[in-house]
């Protein structure tokens, strides 16, 4: 019987699919954004030896459903859809895709900055409805404006390239991050989240959603920025206290917001977003790029044979690294 690589989502990019397919292995594909009862069904039914992460959650249940199990990879770099901790517990590396989609998601986070600024969905409806708003209209320039950057991974590092190029002033927030970083990029460096919520006439969003970071961008946060500040959010809703940041807008503490996901996804027909104006939203599709998508896809797939074939992975790709216990295969390092 031909083993199988789960992939929790509809798509998986052709190549990563060949890969799978010259391995000996088959794709099965769960419906978009099941549950974990849903995904259960699917490893229970299939046996999956390895699951490429894309939507929806796995926990302790869906990792019981099968014995087989020995590997999840995310399609992507985002884990909280996954319990890294009942993966450890169950011997079950979970890696992640590094870096893979990091220029996307930094062109989206500078396309939402750019679209909020410069105001430039109420002035496409202002026209389109026969409004000429240019008497009295004043725009805003970014150049010599300050963008802080909360943490200071491959995403972040990408915007910053790209920010400096458009003249802004990058400051970033990483404990973890090396000095070294900051200087190749010419990035100032923040001492604490505080000083750099109070530097940053636009806030993007880079950090991973832990139970740390839950909710940080909440209303003590807001009130911390200048007033008239952008937020842009394009790595996890849950960083973000939605009705606090629609509050900072309705009151002016904000200017505008660019958000790309969402504390639930997909968003209620009914949420408040829907109605506020000075919000430019998508649906998490900023990593979505025909590039990307394949770099994420083969890396998450080529990380999966890696594991189950014995050849070495980067310590840093293995999310639950620290929570492991007896893994189910054999972690060979590759030397950093």
């Amino acid at each position: 019987m031909t083993e199988t690589i789960l992939v929790t989502g509809p798509d998986l990019d052709p190549k990563a699919t060949e890969l799978v397919t010259g391995k000996g292995y088959r794709t099965v594909h769960t419906p978009p954004y099941s549950d974990s009862d849903v995904i259960s069904q699917y490893l229970r039914e299939t046996g999956a030896v390895g699951v490429v992460s894309r939507m929806g959650r796995i926990d302790a249940s869906s990792m019981d459903a099968t014995p087989n199990l020995r590997v999840i990879s995310k399609h992507g770099v985002g884990v909280d859809n996954i319990d890294l901790a009942a993966a450890g517990e169950r011997g079950i590396p979970v890696l992640v895709a590094t870096g893979a989609n990091a220029v996307s998601v930094a062109e989206h986070a500078v396309a939402l900055m750019l679209a909020v600024v410069k105001k430039l969905l109420p002035l496409d409806a202002s026209l389109r409805a026969g409004r000429w708003e240019k008497a009295g209209f004043a725009g805003r320039e970014l150049a010599g404006s300050t963008l802080g950057l909360m943490g200071a991974g491959s995403i972040a590092q990408a915007v910053a390239r790209i920010a400096g190029g458009l003249g802004l002033n990058v400051i970033a927030y990483d404990p973890f991050a090396g000095d070294a970083v900051f200087e190749a990029l010419g990035m100032g460096r923040a001492a604490s989240v505080d000083e750099l919520l109070a530097a940053s006439e636009i806030l993007s969003l880079h950090c991973p959603l832990t139970d740390q970071t839950r909710g940080i961008l909440d209303a003590d946060a807001l009130a911390k920025l200048p007033r008239g500040a952008y937020v842009i959010n394009t790595a996890r809703g849950g960083l973000i206290d939605e009705a606090a940041l629609l509050a900072a807008l309705q009151s002016g503490q904000l200017a505008g917001a660019g958000l790309d996901s969402f504390a639930t996804e997909p968003p209620a027909p009914d949420h408040p977003f829907w109605a506020e104006e000075r919000l430019v939203l998508t649906p998490h599709i900023g990593g979505v790029t025909r590039q990307a998508s394949a770099r994420v896809g083969i890396t998450a797939v080529q990380g999966i044979f890696d594991l189950l074939e014995g050849r070495p992975v980067a310590k840093a790709r293995i999310a639950n690294r620290a929570l492991l216990v007896d893994s189910r295969i054999p972690l060979v390092e590759a030397k950093e």
